[in-house]
């Protein structure tokens, strides 16, 4: 009979469905689920203790979001299932671990993106050597928040919980029919998938070929007829002989689950979502050996040491095993554009320390794939930190251009190289269907250089990293003619091959430049503030207690600064300190740099008043690598001039000029020193500047000129700037009030008042100190505006095709112009 092709897909596509319902045969609700609720974020430990537990409802609601509740169950196993395994399956549209004799066994978590519309909604409750009529007793605590925190709105039931108790069954597992269906399912997704061409076509025989196949299974197969089974089995082992051509790209892919630290969720719920997804993953290496996940961030193990040890011995033994590789080397995935260059290294000095100490193992690869940009004088800190390879993504992302390469050296500022690699599947959340391991082969641009790519396959965040469906479709892919031959290996594994293979090597010089998220440099201006406040003690404080401690004090502080330095860390998150996170995380954010900044000031008080307890007087002090000479105020307030080493104790001296301050009264004001002339006008603008040794004027333009600009992105408000903005800029209002407030013969000051927009205000102090070659701008502002810019501007008399900006260690060059699309790139 003539056979119509797009009846036989879908006759395929449907059979599979009824093959998967054959997983679990025969399933019963649980005796008893008693459930407690709502408490807070508790150890197991004290979740013992909650008293009135009540009966849980199937279609019961919970929250508020961010709520914990408890559930107690228990279940006879029928006596028909003795020696058989049985599983949890459990829905409650949220994130939830499961846990027996105290112990976490897994997570479980709804993704309505999964293939069977939950990420892990089962799990094994007894392995198959239990006993007939056995009771089961285990626990579920089930946190109110979902993969990405609150997810969405939810239709016209918005005004509904989404936490929703809709399961709680014992089931019996098949695990003849698991393997067929597996066996059944990585061919029909082969199949469709080549015929809608989404990656690549397959081969037109074995196109027809697999079709043909697959309808002659669904013609021997009979689901309800057990003796069918093998007899179709055999046309689906005869596919899976298959193979693929001599010469062919090979794909490494790896577990992962790449948890933001913090993000649409707070700081304590990521040390949940770290327990859900470790516990997971160590579980599923006992079915599946060849299965190999990758972690990386020092602080997420810190946290599950402290929190779970029994968990943590479980992960140290895989670690042994090498089927858990801890990657990375630093102790968060930092943001690499704001941190100081200091911080950058401290985040590989304490992350790496952790990995060798628990682990005997120093991280020799940088693995950071979900960060907004890569300073240029990284690959020379990944060096020093002990990692010559260096992986990440985001650049996929790129809004204008496209990174070239997906492996390259990756050249610092300085000269230094580190082998670099973007994953081609552009994700680091790969399911590895055929469609997506056809698509890795297909995108991978340096196939004339390099045979071999990375892929990085799990759920992040709080999908809880591969799930034993993306496992076993590894399985079958290792080499199926139409899927690149595909294997589990580890990372150092991977770089190896691809270092003693990779020839004629492209290199990329200078910054990694992220074409996106350009907003979240004028994001949560308080955290990027504490976050640098706090650099700065902790710099005074080491450096002033190692000296104390040099010159006879009793002890150096190195816990407290341990403890410090480690909170400050773990702020540089790349979702924390860019300004990406939810309100809930800011809180947290705010209370640990106040904590920084005051220790930390406290260990430098009380280091200085040991080195200065045999003075007579104020000393100064410099704590920093440059000398000085400038003005400085004293307790009273009043001003002296200081001169001091490069850090070391000074002494005050006669200042090398006076400041002079006029009112001329026709609305300007003129501030002078032997070295500068300066002229404010009353609306707060600067005229003129002038460097009196050469009469130059500094300045092309109205100096000091704040303007506006329209902050409506086409999406992602905090997140990102669109160069459509630049056409919207208006000049502010001009300053509501002038004064001169300070005329002393070692500094002068006249402040300025504006008022902008609906409730918005600008405090500015124009200062000129005695000795100084610059003019300082100490500029206050209130900002209530919404959708709103405020920049401001000082065009200077210089004509120059790039400007130059401070970086790490270092500088970097950008455009003043938009000649390509490189250019236009960098537009903010």
């Amino acid at each position: 009979m003539e056979r119509n092709a797009g009846y036989t897909r879908e006759r395929v596509r449907q059979l599979g469905e009824r093959m998967r319902a054959l997983i679990y045969p025969q399933t019963i609700p649980v005796e008893s689920l008693k459930v407690a609720g709502p408490v807070d974020r508790i150890s197991y430990d004290e979740a013992q203790r909650i008293t009135g537990f009540r009966d849980a409802v199937m279609g019961e609601q919970f929250g508020p979001q961010w709520a914990t509740f408890w559930f107690r169950a228990k279940a006879e196993v029928p006596k028909e299932w003795a020696g058989k395994r049985v599983d949890l399956l459990w829905e409650s549209h949220s994130e939830a671990t499961l846990w027996i004799g105290g112990r976490a066994v897994q997570g479980l978590n709804h993704n309505p993106r999964s293939w069977d519309g939950s990420t892990r909604p089962d799990a094994v409750l007894r392995d198959g050597s239990g006993a007939e009529g056995e009771t089961i007793e285990f626990q579920i605590e089930m946190a109110c928040n979902k993969l990405f925190g609150n997810e969405g709105n939810y239709g016209q039931y918005r005004h509904l919980s989404p936490y929703v108790l809709d399961r709680c069954d014992i089931a019996l597992f098949d695990p003849e029919a698991w393997d067929l269906f597996w066996d059944f399912n990585i061919l029909q997704e082969l199949e469709a998938d080549g015929h809608r061409g989404k990656s690549y076509e397959l081969d037109y025989a074995w196109a027809g070929r697999l079709l043909a196949e697959l309808n002659e299974f669904a013609n021997l197969y009979d689901p309800e007829d057990r003796s069918t089974w093998p007899k179709a089995r055999e046309i689906l082992a005869a596919l899976y002989e298959m193979r693929n051509a001599t010469f062919h790209h090979e794909q490494w892919a790896i577990g992962h689950a790449h948890i933001d630290t913090a993000w649409l969720w707070p700081l304590a719920e990521t040390h949940r979502k770290c327990e859900r997804t470790f516990s997971s993953q160590t579980t599923y290496m006992e079915s599946y050996p060849e299965y190999k996940f990758a972690c990386s961030q020092a602080y997420q193990y810190e946290v599950i040491k402290q929190r779970n040890p029994d968990l943590y011995a479980r992960i140290k033994a895989r670690v042994e095993s090498g089927q858990w590789i801890p990657v990375g080397g630093t102790w968060v995935e930092p943001d690499c554009n704001i941190p100081s260059g200091e911080s950058l290294i401290r985040q590989f000095l304490v992350g790496q320390s952790f990995f060798r100490k628990e682990f005997g193992k120093t991280c020799r690869e940088f693995w950071n794939p979900d960060v907004f940009g890569y300073n240029g004088q990284l690959p020379q800190i990944i060096r020093l930190g002990g990692a010559t390879r260096f992986l990440t993504q985001k650049l996929s992302w790129n809004r204008f251009n496209k990174p070239f390469h997906h492996t390259f050296l990756w050249q610092g500022i300085d000269g230094t190289e580190v082998l670099t690699h973007f994953p081609p599947m552009d994700t680091y959340n790969a399911r590895v269907t055929p469609s997506e391991l056809r698509f890795n082969a297909k995108n991978f641009k340096d196939d004339e250089r390099s045979d071999v790519s990375l892929i990085l396959f799990g759920f992040g965040d709080g999908g809880g990293g591969p799930t034993k469906a993306m496992l076993e479709r590894i399985r079958r892919a290792r080499d199926l003619e139409g899927i690149p031959p595909t294997h589990i290996g580890t990372v150092d594994g991977f770089f190896s091959r691809l270092e003693s293979t990779y020839t004629d090597p492209t290199r990329h010089v200078g910054e990694l430049y992220f074409e996106f998220h350009r907003g979240t440099y004028t994001t949560q201006a308080a955290t990027k503030r504490g976050n640098r406040k706090g650099e700065f003690a902790l710099h005074d404080a080491e450096f002033l207690s190692l000296v104390a401690f040099k010159s006879g004090k009793d002890a150096y502080p190195y816990e407290k600064l341990d403890e410090l330095w480690k909170l400050l860390l773990l702020n540089q998150f790349h979702d924390i300190l860019p300004g990406s996170s939810i309100t809930l995380v800011y809180e947290d954010t705010a209370r640990d740099h106040a904590k920084v900044i005051s220790e930390a000031n406290e260990l430098t008080a009380d280091a200085a008043s040991a080195l200065t307890s045999t003075t007579d007087g104020l000393v100064p002090l410099n704590t920093i690598g440059f000398e000085r000479a400038e003005v400085a105020p004293l307790p009273d307030g009043s001003l002296v001039f200081v001169e001091t080493p490069p850090y070391g104790f000074g002494e005050i001296v006669e200042a090398p000029d006076r400041v002079a301050s006029l009112d001329n009264g026709d609305g300007t004001y003129v501030l002078e020193n032997a070295q500068l002339r300066a002229i404010l006008a009353s609306d707060g603008t600067l005229h003129s500047l002038i460097e009196k040794a050469t009469r130059r004027e500094a300045l092309a333009g109205t100096g000091n000129q704040f303007v506006l600009y329209e902050d409506r992105p086409t999406s992602d408000d905090a997140w990102d700037v669109d160069p459509f903005h630049l056409e919207t800029r208006r000049p502010a209002p001009a300053a509501v009030s002038h004064r001169i407030v300070e005329q002393d013969p070692l500094r002068a000051s006249v402040e300025f008042e504006w008022k902008i927009g609906k409730a918005s205000t600008i405090k500015q102090v124009v200062r000129l100190a005695a000795g100084a070659r610059r003019l300082d701008f100490e500029t206050e502002v209130d900002w209530h505006e919404d959708f709103a810019f405020l920049k401001v501007e000082f065009p200077v008399e210089v004509r120059s095709q790039f400007a130059t900006y401070e970086m790490q260690f270092g500088v970097t060059e950008r455009p003043t112009h938009y000649n390509t699309s490189y250019d236009f790139a960098r537009f903010e």
